[in-house]
């Protein structure tokens, strides 16, 4: 059985960091495209970073460039998202997911709230 268990939102001050985390079990996350989505309340998802092969490659949505760095631990089967100096533009509901595009994702997890305010 596949299952994602999405920890490390909460909410900070614009230019705070945070960490999540998405502990997946059912499937080697390093054998697979894995990515994170985000949602704002009244909008669409939106795609945030990609990695596949375990990090021999990555993608990141423009807006988050330099700020965000997304990886995965093979001993954890873990994916994370390293997220600096946030701003009120990235309160989302962020979620894990395995696939290369939003149409194609496959498993998703429950998702992690990040909120930035002052």
């Amino acid at each position: 059985e596949v299952q994602f268990v999405e920890s490390g939102g909460g909410m900070v001050q614009p230019g705070g960091t945070l960490r999540l985390s998405c502990a997946v079990s059912g499937f080697t996350v390093s054998s697979y495209t894995m990515a994170w989505v985000r949602q704002a309340p009244g909008k669409g998802p939106e795609w945030v970073s990609t990695i596949k092969g375990g990090g021999a490659s990555i993608w990141y949505a423009e807006f988050v460039k330099g700020r965000f760095t997304i990886s995965s631990d093979d001993a954890k089967n873990t994916l994370y998202l390293q997220m600096n100096n946030l701003s009120p533009e990235d309160t989302a509901r962020y979620f894990c997911a395995r696939g290369f595009s939003i149409a194609t994702m496959d498993y998703w997890g429950q998702g992690t709230q990040v909120t930035v305010s002052s």
